[in-house]
């Protein structure tokens, strides 16, 4: 027994439950204060976490329905994200009345729901209903954690507290899995968890967040990359002074339209076995969408510890290098000429660690131009392409150019020069790419529109070319090599005897019929020369109908 003047002192231990964990760290650097908690097993250990941390206030309420609307009443007066914690079953359902009403009302509450695990959903076991998707109707993010700590879990309690946290005080959903034992608090600490934020300048984009500058004046090999960007959308001039103090690197597709070579840069990176770290960025800056290349992405990824920003016009958490710090929400194009404005209007000189930095890269980037220039390619693909694109340079009408998926816009990474590059990378399928041209050159009947596109695309949409609003105009580069090339690429696939033709569509079928059919002027090649002259006719002639060269390999 204590004796009257003794001091007890309470050690805080958490749950040992790894989701739960993340969660309880990110409402904390969220700024998330008031939580209301109902009673239930599966939930214990969520509840366990809020009543110990010093930084959120807890409020027990029994009844779901009413503890809904009791978080109402404080976010009301502290106009303030409220969360609301229920246990696995039908407790999450009781909740629904009050999170309808706060999402008319514009008060945020964060519903966060314990869940059994997904493996005995729908086998009658208790308290086992569909929660994820249940309230979908009236909160802006639902999430689901997995019942980890690792990126993917981090990366959704984020999405969901961002939006909860905004100025559109929108109601949030966060599910949790808690799979037995339950009641396990070992703990000491909750973990130091990533923070991503989400910023949205003032209308003439002046006020940058300031976190930005920082990182971006903090860095030493900073990085502008561009995904996929319309090239309607976006004018880089006035931006020579940003781009010649950081090295920028784009794709084919995106609006800058003289090829980066980084992808032979990286793929003698890989075969060696220095150090990456003097290549990799400290500071990343990601402008447009899609990115076609891999081994980019897996590069970037391991830059774990640069300070990684997206520019966004929907604001939307899109973590693809796993290292997002914060977003601008806005048009790219604004958003890089008040950087540029803001840091080097009058600066003429980039510091010594960023321009040996940049200085590094342009070399090796000028040294894969140079072998890709002097490379004397065999009748390929990338001749094809090569060769085309060369023929481009003769055209005497305005043009447009779009690449089908797989292999073809992979060789718009290494051969498209000077113009911009179409593609339906959005969600990357094959299906579409020819009837996404047509519908181009039906819109744009004043300039030649060219579809680079590969035998299985090709066959998939064929019946793009049956249709009443085709001009003279559209040109199709088709690349027939009697099955899906970007197979023959991935390891091990080989191994399996139904590896070329259930997986990979080997066929014997030509363009041949299908243009006569709908009367598509139609050209064969099976040679070099027989593929330099069709990309004369291709580029050059004049035609009332479309017209269509394939190469066969």
């Amino acid at each position: 027994m204590c004796k009257k003047n003794c001091v007890v002192i309470y050690i805080i231990m958490y749950s040992n439950k790894e989701n739960v964990n993340t969660l309880t760290a990110l409402l904390v650097v969220h700024g998330v204060k008031h939580a209301v908690v109902c009673p239930g097993s599966r939930n214990a250990p969520i509840v366990h976490n809020l009543n110990e941390c010093p930084h959120i206030a807890c409020y027990p309420v029994t009844d779901e329905r009413s503890a809904g609307f009791f978080a109402l009443g404080i976010a009301q007066t502290t106009d303030q994200p409220v969360v609301v914690c229920v246990t696995s079953g039908t407790a999450l359902l009781n909740v629904a009345p009050a999170v309808a009403e706060a999402c008319y009302q514009h008060q945020s509450l964060i519903v966060i729901s314990a869940d059994r695990p997904a493996e005995w959903i729908d086998q009658l076991d208790g308290q086992t209903l569909r929660q994820p998707g249940a309230i979908d109707a009236w909160v802006k993010c639902s999430v689901s954690l997995p019942e980890d700590k690792g990126w993917y879990c981090n990366r959704l309690v984020n999405e969901a507290l961002i939006e909860a946290t905004s100025d559109q005080h929108p109601c949030v959903h966060i599910n949790v899995p808690i799979s037995e034992p339950l009641f396990q608090f070992s703990v000491a600490e909750l973990p130091s968890q990533r923070i991503i934020q989400r910023f949205t300048p003032a209308a003439d984009y002046d006020c940058l967040p300031q976190p930005l500058i920082d990182d971006f004046l903090a860095a030493s090999r900073p990085l502008i990359i561009f995904g996929q960007l319309s090239p309607r959308r976006f004018h880089y001039e006035g931006l020579d002074n940003l781009f010649s103090h950081v090295l920028v690197l784009h794709e084919a597709l995106s609006p800058l339209t003289s090829v980066s070579h980084f992808e032979s840069v990286l793929a003698d990176l890989n075969a060696q076995t220095s150090d990456l770290s003097q290549m990799l960025p400290d500071f990343i800056l990601y402008v447009g969408d899609a990115l076609v290349s891999k081994r980019l992405k897996h590069f970037l990824r391991q830059a774990a510890d640069a300070r990684c920003w997206r520019i966004s016009l929907t604001g939307q958490v899109e973590d693809t290098f796993q290292n997002l710090s914060g977003i601008i929400v806005g048009d790219a194009e604004f958003v890089l000429q008040s950087l540029n404005n803001k840091l080097f209007k009058h600066t003429n000189a980039p510091s010594a660690s960023r321009a040996a930095y940049r200085r590094q890269w342009l070399h090796q980037l000028q040294q894969a131009k140079d072998q890709m220039l002097q490379a004397t390619l065999p009748y390929s693909e990338a001749a094809a392409v090569a060769l085309f694109e060369q023929q481009l340079e003769k055209a005497d009408q305005p043009f447009e150019v779009h690449y089908a998926n797989s292999t073809a816009v992979r060789l718009a990474n290494v051969y498209a020069q000077s113009h911009p590059v179409w593609c339906n990378r959005g969600v990357n399928g094959i299906e579409g790419s020819l009837s996404t041209a047509a519908g181009f050159s039906a819109a744009t009947p004043h300039s030649l529109i060219f579809c680079v596109i590969g035998d299985l695309s090709f066959f998939y949409d064929q019946n793009a070319l049956w249709n009443s609003n085709l001009g003279g105009n559209l040109r199709i580069l088709l690349l027939n090599n009697a099955h899906g090339a970007i197979f023959d690429q991935l390891p091990g696939l080989s191994q399996s005897p139904v590896s070329d033709t259930f997986v990979a569509g080997r066929h014997q079928s030509t363009a041949e019929g299908i243009c006569r059919q709908n009367d598509i002027y139609y050209q064969q090649a099976t040679t070099l020369s027989e593929l330099q002259q069709g990309l004369r006719l291709l580029v050059s002639n004049h035609f009332s109908r479309p017209m269509l060269l394939e190469v066969l390999f």
